[in-house]
């Protein structure tokens, strides 16, 4: 009988996660400026196009740090993959909900 080595699935995990959370990122960075015209104006890296090159720049920058921090912390390990898996729907569909117009409008005073 051959013996069969699982391998961890932490690195997969975290990619899953990562992405959840760089979703969120992008929510909250389209939303953020709506609410404050400060925000707006920081996140305007490149005139022509205002503030979307700071949201997009910006959540790449927290999706790509996420994924390194929890690669680093779930390497070599093996997690309840179901959990992970929604978990990581519940972050894409917030991030989602929170790019469209209606759930920004409403939130700003």
């Amino acid at each position: 009988m051959a013996r069969e080595d699982k391998l961890a699935n932490g690195p997969a995990a975290a990619a899953l996660v990562a992405a959840g959370i760089g979703s969120v990122a992008l929510g909250l960075f389209t939303t953020l400026p709506e609410a404050n015209t400060s925000v707006k104006e920081m996140l305007s890296f490149y005139s022509p196009v205002d503030p979307l090159s700071g949201k997009t720049t910006l959540a790449v920058i927290v999706w790509l740090l996420s994924w390194a921090i929890l690669h680093g912390w779930w390497r070599n390990k093996e997690l309840a993959f179901g959990k992970v898996f929604i978990t990581t729907l519940a972050l894409i569909a917030l991030g989602i909900v929170s790019t469209f117009p209606p759930f920004f409008a409403v939130s700003s005073p």
